[in-house]
């Protein structure tokens, strides 16, 4: 657990556990959470002026982002980038907060990169009130995930560009996959990360000021252009992969073609040299000394008249 205090003509000081949980006297407090310890909900229904409907809130297993208003308080769960836990399918890392008053108090289960941030702004002094805290941690994960979208983006635009001279359709395939499952993993908490900040400028509270709703609404605008690009992203995936599966259709219908050629080509080759194989008497020039060459110089130009035909249809061409 982290404890500090900060005020508005002080300097930051960071306090014991003890000191934060007896603390009322005035400034801006925050409490973070790491969220590892069974007794943390013990330790919130401990905390004055925290509903147990918070407390439940900020240790819930599954979250989304959400912002709810308890009278004077709020509760705002966010999601950003952070520590990936191989066995949890989310992308993003959850950092849940209850507000009131001038007292914060965050929990996060894992590891947030946002938080380092936000705490070292907070030691620095440019955190006055709830509101910039909240503030910094929107802008501060949207510009953490702006670009990793942008380059799911990036990333689409090089397989899109490669498939003008395709190599191996199954790589591209196993990489637009792999683009889709991240852009609707991201899109999964992106959107509601939206409309939890877009509620969250909108209430009525003491501790959020003009400025802060102005950055909040930043974010959530960030946010709101990072969805429409993951659906985008999902869109031209799609489109890709049928592009793909239709490129595969086509490869396969010209090797077929060709085989059929090679195979219509030699048909009359094999029936002369089968008629003409027949250990029977009266096959004509059987005795006389050109008559193998004549046989072969007779089925290269039936070779070559049958492959003049099929250029003729345009069989042998490539079909753009």
């Amino acid at each position: 657990m982290e404890c500090g205090l900060l005020f508005g003509d002080g300097p930051f000081r960071r306090l014991t556990v003890e000191e934060a949980e007896s603390y009322q006297g005035p400034g801006f407090l925050w409490l973070h959470l790491h969220g590892r310890d069974e007794n943390d909900l013990a330790f919130l229904k401990r905390q004055p002026g925290i509903p147990g409907v918070a407390a439940s809130a900020l240790v819930a297993t599954e979250t989304r982002p959400r912002c709810d208003r308890i009278e004077n308080g709020a509760i705002v769960n966010l999601r950003g980038p952070g520590d990936n836990d191989p066995a949890d399918s989310d992308r993003l890392v959850s950092i849940r907060l209850w507000i009131h008053d001038n007292r914060v108090i965050s929990l996060s289960r894992r590891r947030m990169n946002a938080t380092a941030t936000v705490m070292r702004m907070f030691e620095d002094g440019k955190l006055r009130d709830p509101g910039d805290l909240v503030a910094a941690y929107a802008r501060t994960i949207s510009a953490e995930l702006d670009p990793q979208v942008a380059g799911l983006g990036d990333r689409l635009d090089d397989v899109e560009s490669d498939l003008e001279e395709p190599k191996s359709l199954y790589r591209y395939r196993t990489q637009i996959t792999r683009i889709r499952s991240e852009a609707i993993a991201f899109r999964r908490f992106v959107a509601p990360d939206r409309d939890a900040l877009m509620t969250l400028a909108a209430i009525d509270v003491e501790w959020l000021g003009d400025d802060d709703r102005l950055h909040i609404r930043e974010a959530g605008d960030r946010f709101a252009r990072m969805a429409e690009e993951l659906e985008a992203v999902r869109e031209r995936a799609a489109l890709l992969h049928e592009q793909i599966t239709d490129l595969r259709a086509e490869q396969l219908d010209q090797r077929s073609l060709h085989i059929a050629i090679v195979a219509f080509i030699f048909l009359p080759l094999t029936f002369i040299t089968g008629l003409l194989g027949m250990n029977v008497e009266g096959i004509p020039f059987a005795r006389e000394a050109w008559a193998f060459w004549g046989v072969v110089l007779f089925c290269i130009a039936v070779g070559a008249a049958v492959s003049v035909y099929f250029m003729w249809r345009y069989w042998l061409r490539e079909r753009g």
